[in-house]
């Protein structure tokens, strides 16, 4: 099946007709997308490159080839349980050899954000162990006192407790002299065969419930912090890249306020029924159900690609 063009799909065809299949290299009946190759890509990882410990249909192909292209390939990822050097690691074992330099995750971020704005600040991570341990590299003082704390970060934490609350809540709501902000919006954190795990907003309305206070800053997709990230890791113009993800809030969003062009792969979070309920504005310039479909597909038969 190839590539949707959204926009044919909301000029009358019902969600699932306008789906449609396609099997070797006939038009669809709509315009393919994309139709040209871009000078850089922007992948999401979890849900768009792998699922759990397997890499999704078509990715590693894609990648390999992109490479030898000689195109820009970035990888980022919103779940800050894992550092940079964690997801090379992990892509080398599933067999896509990837330097960690090309993955970007909210523990940059949220470490750059902080050398950045408010060097000097203690803070109390809300957090695993690798963003703990980027901070303690970068020389940002971290603390448990809440008498001394200046900003709360609410992380991705799967040791999340009572006691890490009431922290949280002492430094922001009783001492009245600490900030909240967020590695990453996302309410779950998807698993292979349609599960899932509480993500980072899950802890952040916790504190947000018990304290009365928003949280001010997000690093991750789809904040501009993360974007402003990406394009000096990428050192291209918005319009040249390609993002591609599995959320519509997150890596979506955020290429399309960027003028970027978006693909959303059906491999994740994204359904078709996710699709159709949204407004022309908000959807991504293509659908695709597996990500080499970013390819156009005239060039398949030119790099031996067959449908699998």
């Amino acid at each position: 099946m190839v590539a949707r063009d959204l926009q044919t799909m909301l000029a009358g065809e019902s969600r699932v007709d306008s789906m449609v299949q396609h099997s070797g290299a006939g038009s669809s009946g709509g315009s393919e997308a994309p139709d040209r190759l871009y000078e850089g890509y922007v992948f999401d990882l979890d849900g768009t490159i792998y699922l759990g410990d397997e890499l999704l249909p078509g990715a590693k192909r894609l990648i390999l080839k992109l490479r030898e292209l000689g195109k820009r390939v970035i990888f980022l990822s919103n779940n800050p349980t894992k550092d940079p050097r964690m997801y090379a690691e992990k892509l080398g074992e599933l067999g896509l050899e990837t330097p960690a330099s090309e993955i970007l995750n909210t523990v940059v971020t949220m470490t750059r954000w902080l050398l950045s704005n408010h060097p000097e600040a203690t803070v109390f991570p809300v957090s695993e162990e690798p963003l703990k341990n980027s901070l303690s590299e970068a020389g940002i003082r971290m603390s448990e006192n809440p008498a001394e704390i200046d900003i709360v970060i609410a992380s991705y934490d799967r040791g999340f407790d009572y006691r890490k609350l009431q922290i949280a809540f002492d430094a922001i709501w009783f001492y009245e002299r600490a900030m909240l902000v967020t590695t990453n919006p996302d309410r779950y954190c998807p698993f292979p065969g349609g599960r899932g795990e509480p993500d980072a907003a899950a802890i952040v309305a916790a504190i947000e419930a018990c304290t009365g206070k928003k949280c001010q800053v997000n690093v991750g997709k789809p904040d501009p912090i993360m974007l402003d990230t990406i394009m000096d890791l990428i050192g291209l113009d918005a319009k040249d890249c390609v993002m591609s993800g599995d959320r519509l809030y997150t890596e979506i969003q955020m290429a399309k306020a960027a003028g970027t062009p978006s693909a959303v792969v059906l491999t994740g979070e994204t359904t078709e029924r996710d699709l159709a309920g949204k407004s022309k504005e908000n959807l991504p310039d293509y659908a695709l159900e597996r990500i080499d479909q970013l390819v156009p597909r005239d060039l398949w038969d030119e790099f031996g690609w067959e449908d699998e």
